[in-house]
């Protein structure tokens, strides 16, 4: 049985079917009910999915007794089910997305009231359509009747609550207004009414500009009384208390409007800014934090007027899994050579690389040598955003480390500066009184690496385990193992400015101290061919800060750094004979030598390039000056050694005479070919 076009029907099916017993009548009873217009076919069953529908009312008695008697009323069924208030949820999806013109949305139970009094003038206007479709069927022209729909109306609000007006006319005023405006006339005139806002627009951008005001600083007063003496000029109501004011610059939707003039930008980022969550590592050496900060203890220093107070910096690396100090160093200052010690410390102690590295953008790291060093402790390495330190894991570690671990020493300086809690703020005047028992440097050194030790040994929050063995029983398979060659590698520090390489050798000054290194052969003297070609040229320098002895003197192009030579530290010898150790004064005597040989080749050299070119001075009449303080003597035995190197003797195997005696003797022993050779000279 179903409504179709306002008529009460009931199907072929339900008629001649005999599935839930006995049938109401064959199928060739209807058919023959059909052939004589017994009964009425609203619908014929054509089509497909169309099924044959016939008018309750047209259906003979004796068949009306049997159908009720199988299915019931159908009557008294529809005016049960009728009875139902189907609500509208169209209507629902409406006034959930419907925003008045101040932004905001409906409160909830004024969308369930629209619901529902949408739902009932659905009902309502149905009733209507039912009455004005049957007098047109049936050829009637008397007006509808209202008694009914509003009897409908009441039984309605006493079951469901609506708000629909009670009135005859102004009821059939809003069916009206439905019809014709949707869900929208619904809406009640108060909300959607800009003049119910006590601040007008204008007025309300005014109070927002005085409150960001810096140059003067305004209270929510004065801008009350601002705003009201501006109201007269503007044509503004003015605002009766200043409650109202308050009350309209707190709400959230005005407040975000000035809070960063008041507060600054990176407390209203702190406030309004979405805040990532992140899931923390689940092994070892995913990720290490390294960041540097202020060592939280008070320590003594020794001044004329007595004993004073001081405080240091230490640089710590954290295991983001554990929560495990691995390594650290402190320092004056926070300073490359600090984090440098620090993260060598960690990668030497744990034997692994980390996979990420995380570290604080301040202090040492800004300098370009310390940015190329990070990068190769990591597959990533990089910094942490700059003003986030609420995003910050280490920031909360250390915060942990001073409450739990540190706060226990009576020379505890306090937590952040910024921290508002009282048990971080120190007792300075008991310290004050008592500087002579703070530890010194030393004594703060073991203090620390103590407290160190006791924040590892200490139960992970979340797992419930030491942290230093939280640490030691998880494995990293894509940490990077540290190994001979890779430590080699990795501990070697590029210099950040070039050095140049002069007479005196090159210098280099780490952490305010100077080395100075020179390049040397296999004989252990200085290696005077690097000396010709390199006198002048500057060198980056790579070196291990633990060992000194040897450097790398690179050039770099746009592949990377080139090794030209290996530098070791220069060679010195004492004045006074006196002081001289063994071997000195061979050295001494072999670089004097060495000295002059270089000053003749240099000489010879000019002087071929000149012949070569016509621009010799014996070319045109002159004469080229030989070198001071060289000998003829002298200058002729180190041409006859150039020669002789040039032609090849010293690399068939003969050595070259270093003395003008040996000199002599080898030359009494040459053939006359060889002779010819210093004959060119």
């Amino acid at each position: 049985m179903e409504v179709f076009n306002n008529i009460l029907c009931v199907t072929v099916s339900e008629l001649t079917g005999g599935e839930d017993g006995e049938e109401v009548m064959s199928y060739n009873n209807y058919k023959q009910l059909c052939a004589r217009d017994r009964v009425t076919v609203v619908r014929p069953g054509k089509g497909m999915d169309s099924y044959a529908l016939v008018e309750w009312t047209s259906i003979p008695e004796r068949f009306k007794r049997k159908f009720i008697a199988k299915y019931g009323d159908p009557e008294k069924k529809m005016r049960e089910q009728d009875g139902i208030l189907q609500y509208d949820q169209a209507a629902r999806e409406f006034f959930a997305e419907y925003r008045l013109p101040d932004g905001k949305e409906l409160k909830s139970e004024t969308q369930s009231e629209y619901v529902i009094n949408a739902s009932v003038l659905n009902r309502l206007i149905d009733r209507y359509n039912r009455q004005r479709s049957c007098r047109n069927m049936a050829g009637n022209s008397t007006p509808i009747s209202w008694e009914g729909i509003l009897a409908e109306c009441e039984r309605l609000r006493d079951e469901y609550g609506h708000t629909l007006p009670k009135n005859k006319a102004r009821l059939q005023d809003k069916m009206r207004q439905y019809r014709s405006q949707g869900y929208q006339c619904l809406v009640s005139g108060k909300l959607t009414n800009i003049n119910a806002v006590k601040l007008m627009p204008d007025g309300q951008r005014l109070a927002i500009a005085l409150k960001r005001s810096r140059v003067p600083v305004y209270t929510n007063m004065q801008i009350f009384e601002k705003y009201n003496e501006l109201a007269l000029d503007k044509g503004w109501k003015p605002l009766k208390s200043p409650a109202t004011m308050t009350q309209f610059l707190n709400r959230p939707e005005v407040k975000i409007q000035w809070f960063d003039a008041t507060n600054g930008e990176l407390a209203a980022k702190q406030v309004y800014n979405r805040q990532n969550v992140t899931i923390m590592p689940d092994k070892r050496d995913s990720i290490w934090y390294g960041d540097g900060t202020k060592l939280n203890l008070f320590y003594k220093v020794y001044t004329p007027q007595g004993y004073k107070l001081a405080t240091l910096q230490v640089f710590e690396v954290i295991d983001a899994y554990s929560e495990c100090f691995i390594g650290y160093n402190i320092s004056q200052t926070e300073c490359f050579e600090s984090m440098y010690e620090a993260y060598r410390m960690a990668i030497e102690l744990t034997g692994h690389l980390p996979v990420e590295l995380i570290y604080d953008n301040q202090g040492g790291t800004k300098r370009e040598d310390a940015k190329e060093w990070l990068r190769k402790l990591a597959t990533c390495s990089r910094p942490t955003a700059p003003y986030n330190a609420a995003s910050k894991s280490i920031e909360s570690i250390f915060g942990r480390f001073q409450r739990q671990v540190l706060h226990k020493y009576f020379g505890y300086t306090g937590g952040n500066i910024t921290s508002k809690s009282e048990s971080s703020r120190p007792n300075m005047e008991f310290i004050e009184a008592n500087v002579n028992s703070l530890p010194t440097f030393e004594e703060l050194c073991g203090i620390y690496a103590e407290a160190r030790q006791e924040w590892n040994h200490l139960k992970h929050y979340k797992y419930d385990r030491p942290r230093v063995e939280l640490y030691e029983s998880s494995r990293n398979d894509e940490s990077v193992v540290l190994t001979d060659a890779l430590r080699r590698d990795l501990f070697w520090v590029t210099s950040q400015k070039e050095c140049k390489f002069t007479a005196r050798g090159l210098q280099i000054t780490i952490n305010k101290q100077k080395y100075i290194y020179d390049v040397y052969g296999k004989d252990g003297f200085t290696d005077m061919a690097f000396r010709r070609d390199n006198t002048g040229r500057s060198f980056y320098v790579q070196y291990d800060p633990h060992d000194m002895t040897k450097v790398r003197l690179c050039t770099k192009d746009d592949y990377g750094y080139q090794c030209v030579a290996i530098g070791e530290p220069y060679v010195t010898t004492h004045r006074a004979m006196q002081d001289q150790k063994e071997g000195e004064r061979a050295f001494l005597f072999k670089m004097i030598d060495t000295n002059k040989l270089e000053r003749v080749r240099r000489h010879i050299n000019g002087l071929q390039l000149e012949m070569e070119h016509g621009v010799a001075p014996e070319q045109h009449g002159l004469v080229t000056p030989r070198p001071k303080g060289i000998s003829d003597k002298e200058y002729e035995y180190y041409a006859d050694l150039i020669r002789a190197e040039q032609d090849g003797i010293h690399e068939s195997g003969n050595a070259i005479p270093v003395a003008v005696g040996q000199q002599e003797k080898e030359i009494s022993n040459m053939t006359f070919d060889q002779i010819k050779a210093l004959d060119r000279m």
